[in-house]
């Protein structure tokens, strides 16, 4: 199943087909990463865990790494519908 949900998630990053919450963006600034560096991270990652405890939907944790290939990002996504996926919160892994 991961597989399967870490192609939906490679190709909704691709595609653009995503959108970052409040939250996601102020984690973003914090740890000096932009947009690309998210992206990035979903493009390189792969799914470390599966947290299917939250009744709004289950969410994924992918790591990968940011636009420099070094740092470590750990991105939690959910999907809102069939394609669309919902950044809701970023971090560097140290």
């Amino acid at each position: 199943m991961s597989r399967q949900e870490l192609e939906r998630i490679l190709l909704a990053a691709q595609e653009h087909r995503y959108t970052m919450t409040e939250h996601a963006f102020q984690e973003m600034a914090d740890d000096n990463m932009d947009v690309l560096d998210i992206e990035a991270a979903m493009l390189t990652g792969r799914i470390e865990e599966v947290l299917t405890q939250d009744p709004r939907g289950t969410r994924y944790v992918v790591v990968g790494f940011a636009t420099d290939l070094e740092t470590s990002v750990a991105v939690v996504v959910r999907f809102l519908e069939q394609d669309h996926l919902l950044i809701i919160t970023v971090y560097e892994i140290q």
